[in-house]
């Protein structure tokens, strides 16, 4: 999770060093009177990333400095936002060519050795991130300053790929192997203190204290040659391999080798090479571009392409600076909170007083988790104001209703908020379910009326449906777009339609499973089906996760509502409704949960049908292809990119629609067919696939 950049750097002038300016391209190299080199990177754009053109220039600037050694070399960022990411994925897109890959990472090796291997000593100076090869052009100086609020992490992992600049080998030198190759497994980023904790960096600092820092580490010992002895130990092949071991067993639990070769491939070639630099080196640049090769790597390098096209969806300004939410319950709560983390000020009313002093509450660790400090947690929860009697409603320039999935409650809700809004307020629904005209009709300004569908976890998952409907406005949408951005997630418009995008597609899946269910066939198989398809949690786990009853009743909702077939749901799932075993929350659904795990035993013998990973998926593909048909959503990527950050659909399949288009349309069709036939007309091929290409 990101911070705002003003609370990792503040208002202060970044300290990138003086006197005379030579400029290499993307770097600028500063030479102080007391023998100080300040080499500043300032790439094209917002962000700095390790392109191929930076590699060129810094090594046009290591010439210079090689000429002319200063006493100590400081690498900085000229970007507000932060020290550097990771390469341009751009350049590796539909990579084909394998050596050719090998053969421009070992050129970009040897100038990152270059730099290593300077006659004077070198710190990079980090303020925000540092992240994939960002972290790796750090890891090949002698020393590393932090900004408070600096964090550090390769998630190179999750575009399939492991480290290819010497990560994997400076990283697992530099601190304890194992926590080295924990961060390169999850992806998972080191903040401020946790690497400082680690051994990433050897000071934290304020902005203002650079100058000084630096000068203090002048002719001090930089302690390259003191190695922890845990670290010493693992240099022996025989602790490695238990390590890997334990490791790997670890990685297929959570990403099996078949669908994310990257981890695997990264405990190997620890395992086999750790201790010995350079053929981890040699090793790591063969092994990073067969990954880049890998279906699974070009489909999630697509994926992160998805994530920045929905991103500029919200391009331009919100003009949003005030925000009431009506309705304190899980999903207003989670909403407001994180609209305060993100710097708005918000009001949030309920007709009962408990949930209010709870969404305070749980603001408070939610800022936590995402990795706020104290004084920033402080700061957003004054921002965010219990409003038990909606005076906020005045004021606001965006009201959010989430009250519960009832109609008349909503109804009545949106018309008095309208009375109470202030003329130029944007007013939006939570609503998952219901039809946005109707809505519309009841408000005299229905242009500035529009669906906000957030999921849950707020905190967690990224993407929010923009619903439009006949009558909001081109600058209501924009408006809306934006303000999503604006507080770090993903836009995604979409038109009205039961379900509207996300809830039309995965309806489905979940019947099916619970169909499956009544057929006797086990919960813990139906749910492994799933999950070796590569799906992150099954759907009866999914179901039980959000409520049976809210499945319910947005599977009632679809029914009444779509004029395709959609299953039936079965009695069991209405009974234990009714009984009050709604899942997580109740902890009983279709599973018993206890400390937030379904508790699922063991699997039947029995495992589940052939067809069951079929008749699961196929639907969705069935009904993602409706939506395009509908208009409900503009093209097939847009679709991709919300089932994936609303879901977790597959990612390394690409989303649902780019998975039939490599399956081939055609043999989905067929399959379609032949589930019709054996279960019912819901299987039925949509029209749409005819006008597929």
């Amino acid at each position: 999770m990101t911070k705002p950049v003003l609370s990792v750097i503040g208002e202060t002038k970044l300290e990138l060093g003086s006197g005379e300016e030579t400029a290499f391209g993307t770097w600028r190299l500063h030479q102080d009177a007391d023998g100080i080199a300040w080499a500043i990177l300032d790439g094209k754009g917002g962000a700095n990333t390790l392109s191929e053109a930076v590699l060129t220039d810094l090594s046009k600037l290591l010439d210079a400095i090689e000429s002319q050694v200063p006493k100590l070399l400081v690498l900085r960022s000229a970007k507000p936002g932060g020290f550097a990411a990771g390469a341009d994925i751009s350049e590796f897109r539909d990579a084909s060519d394998e050596a050719a890959v090998a053969d421009r990472l070992r050129k970009g090796h040897g100038v990152i050795d270059r730099l290593e291997a300077l006659a004077c000593p070198t710190v990079a100076v980090i303020h925000g991130y540092a992240l994939g090869g960002g972290f790796e052009l750090a890891l090949a100086c002698d020393r590393r300053i932090a900004i408070e609020g600096a964090w550090f992490g390769f998630p190179e992992v999750r575009l399939g790929l492991h480290p290819g600049l010497g990560g994997t080998f400076r990283l697992s030198e530099l601190i304890d192997p194992t926590e080295a190759m924990t961060m390169m497994l999850t992806g998972k980023s080191a903040h401020t203190k946790k690497a400082r904790q680690l051994g990433i960096v050897e000071a934290v600092v304020e902005e203002r204290h650079v100058r000084a820092a630096v000068q203090a580490l002048r002719g001090k010992d930089d302690g390259s040659s003191r190695r922890g002895l845990k670290a010493a130990l693992f240099d022996m092949g025989p602790a490695r391999k238990l390590a890997a071991n334990r490791m790997r067993s670890q990685a297929g639990a959570k990403a099996p080798q078949d669908h994310y070769p990257a981890p695997h491939a990264l405990i190997d070639l620890w395992e086999t090479h750790g201790g010995d630099r350079d053929a981890m080196q040699e090793a790591e640049i063969r092994s990073f571009a067969r990954l880049l090769m890998s279906d699974t790597a070009q489909n999630l390098i697509r994926v992160f392409f998805l994530r920045e096209a929905l991103k500029k969806n919200g391009a331009g300004k919100s003009g949003i600076e005030t925000v009431h939410v009506v309705g304190a319950g899980t999903m207003g709560a989670e909403i407001a909170a994180w609209c305060a983390i993100k710097g708005l000020r918000v009001t949030i009313s309920d007709i009962k007083l408990e949930p209010l002093a709870k969404a305070v509450k749980d603001a408070a660790s939610t800022a936590r988790d995402a990795h706020l400090s104290d004084i920033e947690i402080r700061d957003a929860l004054d921002r965010m104001m219990p409003d038990p009697k909606g005076y906020g409603l005045a004021n606001a320039d965006l009201i959010i209703e989430a009250a519960p999935e009832k109609p008349d409650l909503k109804r009545d809700l949106l018309t008095a908020i309208e009375a109470r809004a202030c003329k130029d307020a944007i007013i939006a629904t939570n609503t998952s379910s219901l039809e946005l005209d109707e809505l519309a009709a009841l408000l005299k300004k229905s242009g500035r009326f529009a669906g906000l569908h957030f999921f849950n976890p707020v905190s967690k998952l990224d993407l929010v449906e923009v619903v439009s409907h006949g009558k909001a406005t081109r600058k209501t949408l924009s408006e809306l777009n934006a303000f999503v951005t604006a507080i770090g997630h993903l836009p995604a418009p979409v038109r009205s339609y039961p379900g509207f995008l996300v809830n039309r597609v995965l309806t489905p899946y979940l019947l099916e499973a619970a169909l499956m269910v009544d057929e006797g066939i086990d919960p813990v198989q139906i749910d492994r089906a799933a999950e070796q398809f590569g799906m992150p949690m099954g759907p009866l786990e999914v179901a039980d996760r959000v409520g049976l009853d809210i499945c319910l009743h947005v599977a009632d909702s679809l029914r009444d509502n779509l004029d395709t077939p959609i299953p039936d749901v079965p009695d069991w799932m209405r009974k234990r409704v009714e009984s009050g075993r709604l899942g997580v929350k109740s902890g009983e659904g279709i599973y018993a949960w206890e400390d937030g795990r379904p508790k699922k035993g063991k699997a039947d013998k029995h495992p589940a049908p052939k067809d069951a990973q079929d008749r699961l998926i196929l639907p969705m593909l069935n009904a993602a292809v409706e939506c395009l048909r509908k208009d409900v959503v503009a093209d097939a990527d847009t679709l991709d990119a919300a089932m994936i950050f609303a879901t977790g659909f597959a990612p390394f399949r690409g989303g649902p629609m780019h998975y039939a288009r490599q399956r081939g349309f055609d043999d989905v069709v067929n399959a379609l067919k032949e589930l019709a036939a054996s279960h019912g007309p819901r299987f039925a091929p949509d029209a749409g696939w005819k006008d597929l290409g």
